[in-house]
């Protein structure tokens, strides 16, 4: 079985692609859900060097466009990167929350390990601000257990905070403690981000004029008014929190023997691993890690052969500054309870032996849900061709990078493998 590989990739840059008129409420689209994806589907097969033509397959992974934007049935569309050319080509939608585009990748890859598939072109889309934050929250509610978490107006900040909750009690940890951890992690994600010229929150954005890559800064910002810090879910507060972003991310794959003749780029996908807990939180083993996320890095690292310490950088799921704490440690970057100190520590930046979202994250880089995935993985293949979008690891050239992606609240774990093939 030959696996699959890279090609090609392309990001578009994120943001709130919105005009917003305060006095009437009126909400003018500046860049449609459409035109993302077409921009994104068409600069991935640009940047593969290859023709339209030769794609006979597309998955599109895409969390909740019926709510967001009134679309579903979004498969199709990925016929209009270039209509003449992909006409008749089969089409498929994926949908597994923030993993959605994870989850298309990985299905595009299993497509081509089948032998049924030579060349797949694989889109993550989201557009999120054409509604309230209200009804955002809302839509994004409806990726929780609904009849024992969204019914009862449970939000995702509500739900990573008993994450947060169920560390701070296992670990012992005050919330002095927890705030200072988090305020090095998002000081990190800001200095990362503003190098990215693709980031939601780089260079001009507020983090980047009120400094907050300094986390003292962070820490001494005010509960309430301009510029401030409120809690959002206790204990996680507005700078915990990733962002409502537009956006999307686009991949071309290939059986690997096939890549290594058509692009000098190839990156393979060496290693998946996918596991799913409980979708209703009160059901699992505990809340103080991503059980199910180390059974993934366990099998993808297996599977890619590999141990952490052959890793030269990581893309991790920073929806919420405990998330990121988390998938560290599931990675075994840091042992249990000791990410946080780690980081407070200046472990992890660009000049650490693993560099941890040199992208800036989901909190910098920004988190349109369905595009979250596809983004992590482009972004990852840029930095193994050596065209880092941002920041690059300073230490060493990479070849072995890994992203973690989690969808839902800790329900399905997304952790990839990807290898440069010289």
């Amino acid at each position: 079985m030959s696996k699959a590989s890279i090609i090609g990739a392309y990001n578009t840059k994120f943001g709130a692609f919105v005009e917003k008129n305060r006095e009437t409420g009126e909400i003018k689209d500046t860049k449609s859900f459409y035109d993302l994806l077409e921009e994104a589907g068409r600069g991935a097969i640009e940047d593969a060097g290859i023709s339209a033509e030769e794609i006979d397959g597309i998955w599109i992974g895409s969390c909740s466009p019926s709510k967001f934007i009134n679309q579903e049935h979004v498969a199709p569309l990925g016929l209009e990167v270039a209509p003449e050319d992909l006409k008749f080509v089969p089409t498929t939608r994926t949908e597994a929350a923030c993993a959605s585009s994870s989850i298309a990748l990985y299905n595009a890859a299993f497509a081509i390990e089948s032998g049924r598939f030579k060349r797949v072109l694989v889109i993550g889309v989201e557009k999120m601000n054409l509604l309230a934050t209200k009804e955002v929250a809302h839509v994004l509610a409806c990726s929780s257990y609904w009849p024992d978490e969204g019914a009862f107006g449970m939000t995702f900040p509500g739900l990573f905070a008993e994450l947060a909750k169920g560390y701070m009690a296992h670990y012992s940890y005050s919330l002095e403690q927890l705030q200072e951890m988090f305020a090095h992690i998002s000081a990190l994600s800001y200095k990362n981000g503003y190098e990215n010229p693709l980031a939601h929150f780089g260079k001009g954005a507020p983090p980047h004029r009120l400094g907050l890559d300094d986390p003292e800064r962070i820490l001494s910002l005010p509960e309430s008014g301009k510029g401030s810090n409120p809690m959002i879910a206790y204990p996680l507060r507005l700078h915990d929190c990733s962002l409502v972003s537009d956006g999307a991310a686009a991949l071309v794959l290939a059986p690997t023997r096939d890549a290594k003749k058509i692009s000098p780029r190839a990156v393979e996908i060496a290693g998946i691993g996918m596991a799913s807990d409980r979708l209703a939180e009160k059901k699992r083993d505990n809340l103080y890690e991503l059980t199910a996320g180390k059974v993934a890095v366990k099998r993808s690292f297996a599977e890619a052969n590999i141990t952490i310490d052959d890793v030269d950088f990581a893309e991790v799921h920073d929806c919420f500054s405990i998330n990121q704490i988390l998938t560290t440690e599931a990675l075994g970057l840091s042992k249990d309870g000791q990410a946080g100190f780690d980081y407070i520590n200046k472990r992890f930046g660009p000049k650490d032996p693993c560099p941890v979202n040199l992208s800036g994250g989901l909190k910098a880089k920004g988190h349109p849900v369905g595009a979250t995935g596809a983004s992590m993985h482009a972004l990852a293949y840029k930095q193994l061709v050596g065209e880092p979008i941002g920041m690059a690891p300073v230490k060493r050239d990479p070849r072995i990078g890994v992203v973690f992606n989690v969808g839902g609240s800790g329900a399905t774990n997304c952790v990839t493998t990807l290898k440069r093939i010289k």
